[in-house]
């Protein structure tokens, strides 16, 4: 190793620590790519995931500005050396990647990659990724790799735990995935049975009112009253199971898309105008945009049903690395100790618990009269 032995075991124990830290895929991709790229001074890491059809589920890289990357195009194919490293499960270590024989080339925007470091990632006899550096920042030998042999097993040390780390992350999320489809079962049966007596009630009162018209128009009109009431109740019913719901959308088109298709939504059922606007957020961490993404909905949800409001207003901004979402409507507001004193919380506490176990924060600020603004801040990834 090219640092002295303390302080390459510190740089291993640090990457090791970074990689068990996280719990979704998505983050130990990340966190394996940028630990291997600073643990062996490379200038490009890149880490792909491959899928059943001669593709990638995923790849990460790092060292590539985002324009860069969406400039380079769709992503890889297994072909070349990447296929090499998947298919033969056996390590490449290069002084010219450009010029062995089953170099295929690259997009017009990728960076020049030269010297080459890559192995398979394993989980038993499975191939489960390909991790691989390029270009060492050091002086090459002439006629040789930039990387060692010591580096080779610095980086076959980091793919063992690797695999592990994606492991559990898979194991994480696929755990999740039955809980959610578990919640999503009992939310069905409860929304079943809600939504279903409040219906019927509605059509008993609908056809006693239509009995009464002719004969009784009074008493008609009261069933008619009854008749919107639970109607009502019924579509809060809806609401309030939806709500629940994690929505597919926010895996598939990202936190942003999400909130401002939901949002505009939300415009069209209800009276008030609701807006949404959105600058330079990029992909945040699986659990923090889910947070963000809860708050919104109970802070809307709020607004909407509790206080009155003309006007309410989403944004979402970027604040360094993380981002900062606000809500603020101009209702009638309230007085939030005295809330908290009366036992009403209106989802405070829950927005709060969400804000916390994402790393954030959230302030309110309200009064009797004077609207409601709710800012939730999460660091980012």
């Amino acid at each position: 190793m090219s640092h002295g032995p303390r302080s390459g075991l510190a740089a291993v124990s640090s990457a090791l620590l970074a990689m068990s830290r996280h719990l979704e895929v998505r983050d130990v991709l990340k966190t394996i790519v940028a630990s291997a790229r600073e643990l062996l001074d490379a200038q490009y890491a890149a880490l792909g995931v491959p899928d059943d059809h001669g593709g990638f589920a995923q790849f990460v890289v790092d060292g590539v500005s985002e324009e860069q990357w969406k400039a380079i195009g769709p992503l890889p194919r297994q072909h070349g050396i990447l296929a090499a490293m998947l298919h033969e499960a056996r390590s490449e270590r290069l002084a010219d990647v450009r010029k062995d024989p089953r170099f295929e080339g690259w997009p017009k925007a990728h960076p020049d990659l030269v010297d080459f470091l890559g192995l398979p990632i394993r989980d038993g006899d499975e191939v489960i990724g390909a991790l691989f550096l390029a270009n060492k920042n050091c002086e090459r030998p002439e006629g040789g790799c930039g990387f060692t042999e010591d580096d080779e097993e610095l980086l076959g040390i980091l793919a063992q735990h690797a695999a592990i780390a994606l492991t559990n992350a898979r194991l994480y999320e696929r755990s999740r995935e039955l809980t959610i489809a578990e919640e999503r079962s009992r939310l069905a049966h409860e929304l079943h049975d809600a939504v279903s007596q409040k219906l019927f009630s509605l059509r008993l009162t609908a056809q006693a009112a239509a009995r009464l018209v002719d004969r009784d128009p009074s008493r008609a009109k009261g069933e008619l009253q009854q008749v919107a009431a639970l109607a009502a109740e019924a579509a809060d019913e809806l609401r309030a199971a939806v709500v629940e719901l994690r929505p597919a959308a926010l895996d598939e088109d990202g936190l942003v898309a999400t909130l401002r298709t939901q949002i505009q939504v939300l415009d069209r059922a209800h009276s008030a105008r609701v807006t949404f606007a959105g600058h330079g957020v990029k992909a945040l961490p699986a659990s923090q945009e889910e947070a963000l993404l809860r708050v919104a909905q109970e802070a809307l949800h709020n607004a909407l049903r509790h206080s009155g409001a003309d006007h309410v207003d989403v944004t979402l901004d970027r604040r360094g690395s993380g981002a900062v979402l606000r809500i603020t409507d101009d209702g009638s507001g309230f007085d939030p100790s005295a809330v908290r004193r009366a036992g009403r919380h209106l989802g405070l506490v829950s927005m709060r618990d969400r804000a916390s176990g994402a790393g954030g924060t959230l302030t309110v600020e309200s009064a009797p009269g004077k609207g409601t603004m709710i800012e939730m801040e999460v660091p980012g990834g």
